[in-house]
């Protein structure tokens, strides 16, 4: 039997369409690196007063210049300051983006266990889809989990924060 072109078996979106949604995703692919660096700054700074180069590399699994590559980012984008001897702080923009991401992270959880998903799996998984997840997605998220008894916490509401691009 003979197989069908590709372009006959599937049904391609208009080309800007399809253009308009590579480019969204490669956007997020691009923030996607400051957003965990900045969500792991705040959660060092509020565990142990400080968020070490090292500590932030050995956390998020990668080598020390390669945190103090994306840190230099950070600063660049006005999203961390560094102290001398004194490791990395948030600004108030970075700070922002931390607590955004850190609820985006927290109601992407809560609908992957409430659709039964192990907790460990899906706090794994959140890691990924709250960078790519659109604001639309994330408040029909809230609806459904509010609709079904799960609840959302009103720490899950997801605050507003201007983009710096």
């Amino acid at each position: 039997m003979a197989r069908k072109p590709l372009r006959a078996r599937t049904n391609l979106p208009a080309e800007q369409t399809q253009a308009r949604r590579f480019g969204k995703t490669r956007s997020a692919q691009s923030t996607a690196l400051l957003e965990d660096y900045v969500e792991l700054i705040a959660d060092l700074l509020a565990v142990s007063g400080e968020a070490r180069p090292i500590d932030i590399a050995r956390r998020l699994g990668v080598s020390h210049p390669t945190a103090i590559k994306t840190i230099s980012r950070l600063k660049r984008e006005q999203l961390a300051t560094g102290r001398p001897y004194r490791g990395v702080f948030l600004t108030e923009t970075g700070q922002a983006l931390a607590e955004r991401m850190r609820a985006r992270h927290r109601l992407v959880v809560d609908l992957l266990v409430a659709l039964g998903v192990p907790t460990e799996v899906a706090e794994a998984d959140a890691e990924g889809i709250e960078h790519h997840v659109s604001e639309p997605t994330l408040k029909a998220f809230a609806h459904f989990l509010r609709t079904q008894g799960s609840g959302v916490r009103p720490e899950m509401q997801i605050p507003e924060v201007k983009k710096q691009r």
